[in-house]
């Protein structure tokens, strides 16, 4: 493994305010870049009451502003939602204002439900298709001015911004395995198809003017505490939050409880073991272990930490025990 990165999803807690999840996330930003994580990734969701980072592009400059070196990165924009041009000229814009720090990861998923999608782009599953057409567009946007070339970015033309494809199936793995792009698998809420993908994606892989190798990330959550108790105590946020997603009642990241089982049925817990499958929790000591066996079975180039906690002290630390065992294990 070279590296180790964060993705934070901006929780908007329960009593609590977008703009207090955004100056809460500019924190763990620096926070992170103390500690040593080389990328700060941030998602867009849409029409998500529990979560600040819809407008990923101005949420990252919020984050870039208050850092001085940790790379910031989209992890990811869903590109059907957008113009190919628009977000080259955003992440232009962000890689013109802090050189060298930039990444632009896409997906090719809405992001949101069906209504929210319609409003932010009526022909979504038309996009969808176009997916890869659009991504090589992008692309195109970032590369060198070409002679005759009438649309630009501006910013944006030539600056190269390095883009990934993330995804939590076959498909995206294939797509960057051909364009010879990094790869990043959302493991850490989609497990069933990690090893598949990861397979697909080095075995078919075309080197490119991006990239000699594959080069392949993967999510994981991870719950770090004083003692396991604790642990799987702050990890109870995250699996209501994901029992109120199957519900269809997503809203603000709840307060932990003490035991599950008084606030979901038996099947929801199990539908959020499986879906939460790649996940530390524990003391230092559990969490090494679980990295180490992790980081061996994937042979992954980087890590992608998250963690979904509902204190924001407890999240900084967190992060920070996570940091001190992942650098120990980059080699």
């Amino acid at each position: 493994m070279q590296a180790f990165s964060l993705l934070d999803l901006s929780p908007i807690t329960e009593g609590g305010s977008a703009r207090q999840a955004l100056l809460n996330s500019r924190a763990l930003a620096q926070h992170a870049e103390a500690a040593g994580y080389g990328r700060y990734w941030m998602a867009e969701h849409h029409n998500m009451t529990g979560i600040a980072s819809a407008a990923t592009a101005v949420a990252l400059g919020f984050v870039a502003e208050g850092t001085q070196s940790i790379r910031i990165a989209a992890g990811g924009v869903m590109l059907p939602n957008h113009s190919p041009l628009v977000i080259a000229e955003q992440f232009g814009t962000l890689a013109s204002l802090y050189p060298d720090r930039v990444d632009l990861g896409l997906g090719r998923a809405p992001g949101t439900d069906g209504p929210t999608m319609m409003a932010l782009r009526r022909d979504h599953m038309q996009a969808a298709n176009e997916f890869p057409r659009e991504v090589q567009e992008l692309l195109h946007y970032f590369g060198p001015e070409q002679p005759g070339q009438r649309v630009r970015a501006v910013p944006g033309m030539g600056l190269d911004v390095p883009v990934w494809l993330l995804g939590s199936s076959l498909f995206s793995a294939q797509l960057a395995a051909e364009l010879g792009l990094p790869f990043a698998f959302a493991s850490h809420f989609a497990p069933d198809m990690l090893g598949d993908a990861l397979r697909v994606y080095r075995e078919r892989f075309k080197p490119s003017r991006y990239l000699d190798a594959p080069y392949a990330a993967a999510g994981v959550n991870v719950f770090a505490a004083d003692s396991d108790a604790e642990a799987q105590r702050l990890m109870t946020s995250l699996q209501q939050q994901f029992i109120a997603l199957r519900r269809g009642t997503p809203g603000p990241l709840k307060a932990p409880v003490d035991d599950l089982a008084t606030v979901a049925t038996e099947f929801e817990r199990q539908q959020v073991k499986q879906a939460l499958a790649e996940t530390a929790v524990g003391s230092p000591e559990t969490v090494r272990l679980w990295l180490e066996r992790f980081i061996d079975r994937t042979r992954v180039d980087e890590v992608i930490v998250t963690g979904q906690i509902h204190d924001h002290e407890a999240r900084l630390k967190s992060f920070g025990l996570a940091a001190e065992i992942l650098r120990d294990l980059v080699h």
